[in-house]
């Protein structure tokens, strides 16, 4: 017997997802992201916590992204509490990508301090982008409290996220500029002159950031 058409490309759209080919697996999600199909789901957010290669993930979020949110948004959701960090983060990735805030409740301080910096990296951009009006303020708080971690592409991830919350994060920036461990002050005085100078770059800020610390003096001025 033999299979209708569109079952036989579902079929080969499968097995292209599972190719040992990156490039086949690219071109299979291209497939189904041009052609949404909600039996693809499932299989799309499968190969999210496991796909290797960094060109087929973005392209798995893509063709996420173009089904409907009432179907992927809770499936995303639910990928959040797995043991795996890359289905954590790129869960993350993918709903900050579909913007749809029903899923703010899901960005937890646990995600936010996850121990993984590809996952709280992901969670600190979904979260600047999903939270509500009014509950800026609030997420600076704990994003703060994550000043000073990692190297520099988590702490300029960080900077960039509090910077994108707006002036809501003087205040908590101004606290940390005093706070008693010198990696906290640097990471809160670098990302108060990057707010002030986008232009200026991130190495300059953290630069200068250390010649005040390291003067003693936390002064606007510096």
């Amino acid at each position: 017997m033999t299979m209708p058409k569109e079952d036989t490309n579902t079929m080969r759209a499968l097995q292209g997802l599972e190719s040992s080919s990156s490039s086949e697996r690219l071109q299979a999600t291209l497939a189904v992201g041009t052609t949404p199909d909600p039996r693809f789901i499932d299989k799309l957010i499968e190969r999210c916590a496991i796909e290797p290669d960094f060109y087929v993930r973005d392209m798995l979020t893509w063709a996420l992204t173009r089904h409907s949110s009432s179907m992927t948004v809770p499936k995303l959701i639910d990928e959040l509490r797995s043991a795996r960090a890359q289905a954590r983060s790129q869960a993350l990735h993918t709903l900050s990508k579909i913007g749809d805030r029903q899923a703010w409740p899901a960005i937890t301080q646990a995600l936010l301090t996850d121990a993984d910096d590809e996952v709280a990296r992901s969670a600190w951009r979904a979260a600047v982008i999903l939270v509500p009006e009014g509950a800026e303020p609030e997420l600076a708080g704990v994003l703060a409290t994550q000043l000073g971690r990692g190297e520099r592409e988590t702490q300029l991830s960080l900077s960039r996220a509090l910077i994108a919350l707006g002036t809501v994060i003087m205040p908590t920036l101004r606290a940390a500029i005093t706070d008693p461990a010198p990696l906290v002050r640097q990471h809160a005085i670098a990302t108060e002159r990057l707010s002030r100078d986008p232009d200026a770059g991130f190495e300059f800020a953290i630069e200068e950031a250390k010649r005040i610390v390291a003067l003693g003096t936390t002064s606007k001025e510096g």
